[in-house]
């Protein structure tokens, strides 16, 4: 403490370091990236290669979540999700001009990551699926599960999407019990890994319209034609686009009613966060 008060009494005081927005892009695509590395990458290793099963599919995209959070949170925030992305400007204050590019860059970070699974992952897939069909399409898009009407997966992704949000603000909810800023994003990977569990059946849990959009347009570009339906021929690549985001406002607007103007004010300023920035 001495050695700071004198170093500060022989310069001026430095300024926090400002972060471009091309600079929070970078970071939002890179962070979307490392999720779908992970994410679509174990389910490629399940269904092309025959190796894992559920448990290892909830848990390898639980752990790309927090790996990918750990990569973009200091720079972006790490949303990596366009439902979180627009919950947090509805709701925290987070910037609308920086809705778009952001949602652009967890869309890119996820599609070229797509596409890099796909070319690793070709010769497996050429082998168990040379048409490409429905039989390995859900290596990289959700689809409704046998049964499943197309209503009722997107009630599923509305109510998935805003468990997922509800509980991320509640995890980064400094005036809450919220984990240190280094932990929230193990603990943000675990509610996936949780939603995964007991969401998963209906729909695929995509509650995050980049990471389904992303890997189904890269399908689609490489093989894929039926990529934007459902196997009953009906388009689907809209559910997981829209329900998210719907799920994702709702979530957001459960936590402010039911929690959030209830708790206590901060005690003092410099309490430590478990908050990941979301704002400038």
């Amino acid at each position: 403490m001495a050695e700071r008060t004198s170093s500060s009494a022989s310069s001026p005081p430095r300024p926090a370091p400002v972060t471009s927005l091309g600079g929070e892009m970078l970071a939002e695509f890179a962070g979307t990236g490392i999720l779908i590395l992970f994410g679509v990458g174990v389910v490629a290793q399940v269904v092309a290669g025959g190796v894992g099963e559920d448990q290892s599919i909830h848990w390898a995209w639980g752990l790309g979540v927090v790996f990918g959070v750990y990569v973009a949170g200091r720079t972006s925030g790490a949303h990596l999700n366009p439902a979180v992305t627009l919950a947090l400007t509805v709701f925290k204050g987070f910037p609308a001009r920086k809705v778009a590019p952001y949602v652009l860059a967890q869309f890119l970070g996820a599609f070229a990551a797509a596409l890099l699974i796909r070319w690793v992952y070709a010769d497996a897939i050429a082998t168990v699926d040379p048409g490409t069909t429905f039989d390995t399409q859900g290596i990289f898009s959700t689809l409704p599960g046998e049964g499943v009407t197309i209503g009722t997966a997107f009630l599923d992704q509305v109510v998935g999407t805003a468990i997922l949000v509800f509980l991320i603000f509640a995890v980064t909810e400094v005036r809450a019990t919220a984990p240190g800023a280094n932990l929230a994003p193990f603990i943000i990977g675990l509610i996936v890994v949780g939603i995964g569990m007991a969401w998963g059946s209906n729909a695929g849990y995509a509650i995050n319209p980049a990471r389904d959009f992303g890997p189904r347009l890269a399908s689609f570009l490489t093989g894929y034609e039926t990529a934007m339906r459902e196997p009953g021929g009906a388009f689907y690549f809209w559910v997981p686009v829209v329900a998210p985001m719907i799920g994702g406002v709702l979530g957001g607007a459960l936590y402010k009613v039911l929690v959030e103007r209830h708790l206590p004010p901060l005690a003092s300023a410099d309490q430590p966060s478990g908050r990941v920035p979301t704002d400038d």
